[in-house]
């Protein structure tokens, strides 16, 4: 095939790696990270990934596409369900495997259970030991210890997806996996997500981050309308007492979730826009597979 118009000349190198890890290990950082820019939401939240979100990596001679996969996690409902099939369905037909693990938090029988299924898949294994900033050397060398015990990888990196070190270094020994082939997405794209999907994301996150810790994984938008001048979206929750934390006191926390997230939705579509946020209770949607599929998880 030939190479992508305005590639240029020459062998383009291309192809998928899927992005393993627990929940909260920092993969969507990460991914961002190497992306360059932001691709995935965040939050210190669990589970905040839910769909297989792709960030592209587009440099002069290679296009690496990060899986950026929900956690691995025990199904509880429909939606973890969904979840984790998700990821098993991700762990196929990838060049390689980057496998999250935490810098602080001990290496345990979760990341034990997880370097089982990667290491048998037969694909090279890179493995990201992340969230090393702020942390004694010391402490690093002896992660990267337990970490090396976990598998036969091709290589180890220590890294911070929220600060960038070792990041291009990680990158760079990525590219060098990746097989001649075709670009599979354009050069200006950094996600496969539609818009909408992406500002369903961005006002989620910043949602996220404005309530407590029982509303996190209570917590769902549908974008309804997107136009030239006006986004339309539904904040849902499960119960009436979470719709009025969701609210806050006079429309408090509504309103600071529609300012946080606005700039950032602007940013993406490249225009300014009014967004007019509703909040909804829909008891046990997590249940609920006709409205997982609305959601597009």
């Amino acid at each position: 095939m030939d190479p992508h118009p305005g590639w240029g000349f020459g062998a383009l190198r291309s192809g998928f790696a899927a992005v393993a890890g627990r929940p909260n290990v920092g993969k969507s950082t990460l991914v961002n990270a190497l992306a360059g820019g932001k691709v995935a939401i965040t939050s210190d939240k669990p589970q905040t990934t839910r769909r297989r979100v792709m960030g592209i990596a587009n440099g002069d001679d290679y296009q690496l596409v990060l899986a950026d996969l929900p956690g691995f996690q025990r199904p509880r409902d429909a939606l973890t369900e969904r979840m984790q099939r998700t990821v098993d369905q991700s762990l196929e037909d990838v060049e390689m495997i980057l496998f999250v693990l935490s810098a602080r938090e001990r290496i345990g029988a979760g990341d034990r259970f997880i370097a089982e299924r990667v290491f048998a898949l037969g694909v090279p294994v890179i493995i990201a030991l992340n969230k090393v900033d702020r942390l004694k050397p010391g402490h690093i060398a002896e992660q990267m210890q337990n970490a090396a015990r976990l598998g036969q990888f091709h290589s180890l990196h220590p890294v911070s997806g929220l600060t960038g070190d070792g990041v291009g270094e990680l990158r760079d020994d990525l590219v060098e996996l990746l097989p001649e082939g075709p670009a599979y997405y354009s050069t200006e794209q950094r996600t496969d997500l539609a818009p909408e999907l992406q500002a369903a994301e961005l006002i989620r996150e910043k949602a996220l981050q404005l309530t407590r810790e029982e509303l996190p994984h209570a917590i769902s938008v549908e974008v309804e309308e997107l136009t030239e001048k006006v986004i339309r979206a539904t904040i849902f929750v499960e119960t009436e007492s979470q719709k009025q934390i969701v609210i806050g006191k006079s429309g408090s926390v509504v309103k600071q979730i529609g300012t946080r997230a606005r700039p950032e939705i602007e940013l993406l579509l490249g225009h300014p826009v009014f967004l007019d946020l509703k909040v909804k209770a829909r008891p046990r949607w997590r249940r609920d597979e006709a409205m997982l599929e609305r959601l597009g998880i």
